[in-house]
């Protein structure tokens, strides 16, 4: 392979007459964290569990690791970490315990006590599994992801119930592992800063489409085409939307000779761009264009 761990095209899933997934296209790198974002309902699930082997599409291309995970086996399986949303096993093992025999099935385990205190769980490695708080639940649930040192890691909503120092200590492992490990990792996240923090690429699946997919400063920049300026004018306010605002501004201190009233720069953020596409849906390409990345698509 050319460094591509994931390549995914025109994937489709029906569900009867029903069609979740529209045509799919995704790239994902060695050493890259791609996060996948969207409302629910879009298609992030079905998208992962498609990628992960668990669900099999309806049509399309994929290859993940070099093999499709429709036919993937053992070996090719081991090769895989997957954090789930909820797992729901093992509630009267031992925290070590679990992650102990979860590592002993890998030729090359990471050590388990050194996993704990990474999460943060040697306090509770001998308490049950079912009496871990749900954020030490969910951190456990990333260590049984890890423990067998994957050479491709699926995040669905990891951080879920971690608290803001718990959410930087993982942010900075997951960082850690992509830099100097070449873990490539595909992540799913609500938390658009989180998203911002980790991801190389962010792409967003809106109707079981990927609408925009690129590196978070490329989705900024057409964010900021839209900023708005307003001010006041013969008493009433006014307003201009510009891709440059800067600009704009300039040329209003230069016509009222001075500052102007009411300034007001609102830069659109990634935020809303991403609600944008959310509310729009796929007709958003009618008024705004795709954006494409390294992804096998044009731009």
């Amino acid at each position: 392979m050319d460094g591509t761990v994931i390549r995914a095209r025109d994937v489709r899933m029906r569900y009867g007459r029903a069609e979740v997934l529209r045509g799919v296209d995704l790239d994902v790198r060695a050493g890259e964290v791609v996060a996948l974002l969207g409302p629910n309902g879009a298609g992030k699930t079905t998208t992962i569990e498609i990628f992960e082997g668990f669900r099999r599409r309806s049509s399309g291309e994929v290859t993940v690791l070099g093999a499709d995970p429709g036919k993937g086996g053992g070996a090719w399986r081991a090769r895989l970490g997957i954090v789930l949303q909820n797992w729901r096993d093992h509630p009267r093992w031992g925290a070590r315990q679990l992650l102990a025999h979860v590592a002993s099935l890998y030729e090359r385990p990471r050590d388990p006590d050194e996993l704990l205190a990474v999460m943060g769980l040697t306090e509770q490695a001998g308490q049950a599994v079912s009496r871990l708080s749900g954020g030490q639940r969910r951190r456990l649930d990333v260590a049984l992801g890890i423990v067998g040192r994957p050479e491709l890691l699926f995040l669905d909503e990891p951080t879920t119930g971690f608290d803001p120092q718990a959410r930087r200590e993982f942010h900075e492992l997951v960082e850690r592992l992509a830099r100097d490990e070449g873990l490539a990792v595909l992540l799913t996240t609500h938390d658009l800063a989180e998203a911002e923090r980790l991801a190389d690429r962010i792409a967003i699946l809106v109707g079981g489409e990927v609408m925009a997919y690129g590196t978070p400063s490329s989705l900024a920049a057409t964010a900021r085409a839209a900023s708005e300026v307003r001010w006041i004018e013969d008493g009433e306010l006014r307003a201009e939307r510009t891709a440059d605002p800067s600009r704009l501004a300039f040329e209003l201190h230069g016509r009222f000779g001075g500052p102007v009233p009411g300034l007001e720069v609102r830069r659109a953020s990634l935020e809303d761009t991403y609600l944008g596409l959310v509310a729009t849906g796929p007709d958003a390409r009618d008024d705004e264009p795709e954006i494409f990345e390294n992804s096998g698509r044009a731009a």
